[in-house]
C-alpha cells in the first residue's frame, strides 16, 4: 500500500504540469478573438466510376467562409492541405448535384465551417465511348512561290479518341498542328501531333502521325 502511494505521488509533479501546461494552451488559444475568413480550396473527385466522365465543365475550387481563432485560421491558411471531396461513386449517367457542407470538408478542430460558395455544385454524367476518326491536315503557310502541292498522305490515317458519349459522336475529325510548307520542294516528311477541338475528347493512345507531302513546280501553259 506504501509503494503504491508513493508512486502516485512520485508523479504528481509530472501531472501537475501537464495540467497547468493544457490550461494554459486553453487559455492561450480562448483568449484569441474570434474571426471569419474566407479560403479558396481545390474540389477533389473521390471514386467515379471507370465507365463514367463528366460531361459538364469542371468545378476546380470553392470558397468556404470559415469562422475561429485567428491563430487557427492562420495555421490553415499556412498548411493549404483541406480540400471539397465529393464521393461520385453511385452516380449514374444524368445530372447530379451536390452539396457542400462539413460533410465532406475536413476542417482542423476550433474552426467552423460557416458556408460554401457556391453550396452546391452539379454535374453531368454521361458514358465513357471510343471512336476512330479521321485526321485533317493543316498547312499554315503555302509552298514556294511557283510550286504547288501535288498530294500527301497521312499515317495513320485515323486516330481513336475516347470522352463523354455526345462530345465524341460530334467530333468530325482530329487536326493537326500547322506544317509550314514555304521551304519544301519535292517530298518531304513532317511528323505532327493531333489534337481535337473539343477539351472533354482525348486520344486514346499516341496522337502523333507522319505527314507525307509532295510539293512540285507548276507546269506553265502555253
Amino acid at each position: 500500500m506504501k509503494r503504491r502511494f508513493k508512486s502516485i505521488t512520485s508523479n504528481i509533479s509530472w501531472k501537475l504540469l501537464s495540467l497547468v501546461v493544457a490550461v494554459l494552451l486553453w487559455l492561450s488559444v480562448s483568449s484569441e478573438p474570434e474571426i471569419s475568413t474566407f479560403r479558396t480550396v481545390p474540389v477533389q473527385y473521390k471514386d467515379l466510376p471507370s465507365e463514367l466522365e463528366i460531361s459538364s465543365d469542371l468545378i476546380e475550387s470553392v470558397t468556404l467562409e470559415l469562422r475561429g481563432p485567428a491563430g487557427e485560421l492562420r495555421d490553415f491558411a499556412d498548411s493549404q492541405q483541406t480540400a471539397v471531396v465529393l464521393d461520385m461513386a453511385r452516380v449514374q449517367p444524368g445530372e447530379r448535384t451536390f452539396g457542400v457542407g462539413a460533410e465532406n470538408v475536413q476542417l482542423p478542430r476550433g474552426l467552423l465551417l460557416v458556408r460554401a460558395i457556391p453550396s452546391q455544385v452539379r454535374f453531368h454524367f454521361e458514358r465513357r465511348v471510343t471512336r476512330e476518326v479521321p485526321v485533317q491536315v493543316r498547312f499554315s503557310k503555302d509552298p514556294p512561290k511557283g510550286y504547288q502541292v501535288l498530294g500527301y498522305a497521312i499515317t495513320p490515317h485515323q486516330i481513336r479518341i475516347v470522352g463523354p458519349e455526345s462530345h465524341v459522336r460530334k467530333l468530325a475529325h482530329a487536326i493537326t498542328d500547322p506544317i509550314d510548307l514555304s521551304p519544301v520542294v519535292g517530298v518531304q516528311e513532317f511528323r505532327v501531333n493531333t489534337f481535337t477541338e473539343d477539351p472533354h475528347v482525348r486520344c486514346q493512345s499516341s496522337s502523333r502521325v507522319v505527314v507525307r507531302v509532295t510539293v512540285q513546280k507548276k507546269e506553265r501553259h502555253g
